[in-house]
């Protein structure tokens, strides 16, 4: 009997999940843009178009605000990976709008190991993690993201660490954290690149040994340099120095 009431459930969730889904689906094809489609996947050579809807960005963070506090979001978020890159952005979306830590880092948790691509791993924004209170907590998880097997949760530690912890909360030991990964993914140590760049911009005397003692993989080293050089926030002067510092 207890089994009979457990299919019971099991099929009613199932059903509830098939038409939250579809519904979502409707909504987003209803914002298609296939000019945008096609510009967008010019951008992602690793994700297949045929799973690509092409909704703008400003689109996706509307609908993720209004599903946010429907009752039923939870449906959607509990089926993964979807169907589509943009149900995907989405759930990335909806995800960053949870102001709980311990929930939306649950949430969290089970969406990472699904991204394969760049742009998805790089619009995710928790408000939770923008919570100064949370910061003590969050540098733990990043930690521990930066040590995963998957490549775009790495790439999203390191997000996390230079967006929150390049200011206010700068401790010289972040630097050995990044500078510590080595990983043969492109998109990995592009933000192993990218964290270095925007570190100089903010905290040039700590980060300078880092470049100037060659500590970093020759590749990441020149790409740094070469971000470095490319932002508005490093002065001419410094940027001659960087010059000299590259790998002939």
């Amino acid at each position: 009997m207890l089994f009979f009431f457990f299919l019971i459930r099991h099929y009613v969730s199932s059903g509830q999940q098939i038409v939250m889904i579809r519904y979502i689906q409707q909504r987003l094809r209803a914002l298609q843009d296939m000019d945008y489609r096609t510009f967008h996947c010019k951008l992602m050579p690793g994700v297949a178009p045929e799973k690509v809807l092409g909704v703008r960005t400003p689109h996706l963070r509307k609908l993720a605000r209004e599903l946010a506090a429907h009752d039923g979001v939870g449906d959607f978020l509990a089926v993964l990976p979807h169907d589509y890159y943009d149900e995907m952005n989405l759930h990335g979306f909806i995800i960053s709008e949870i102001k709980d830590y311990d929930q939306c880092l649950a949430k969290l948790e089970r969406f990472l190991p699904f991204i394969d691509n760049w742009a998805t791993c790089d619009l995710l924004s928790p408000k939770a993690f923008a919570i100064k209170k949370n910061r003590e907590r969050l540098i733990g998880d990043i930690a521990r993201w930066m040590q995963s097997p998957e490549p775009f949760t790495v790439r999203f530690g390191m997000e996390m660490l230079m967006r929150y912890y390049l200011d206010d909360y700068f401790q010289p030991q972040y630097l050995a954290m990044v500078a510590a990964v080595r990983h043969d993914h492109y998109y990995v140590r592009m933000m192993q690149a990218w964290f270095f760049a925007s570190a100089l911009a903010k905290q040039w005397d700590a980060v300078i040994p880092y470049i100037g003692e060659r500590r970093l993989e020759k590749w990441t080293h020149n790409k740094a340099i070469q971000k470095a050089i490319e932002s508005y926030r490093i002065t001419p002067s410094q940027k001659e120095r960087l010059r000299a510092m590259k790998h002939k």
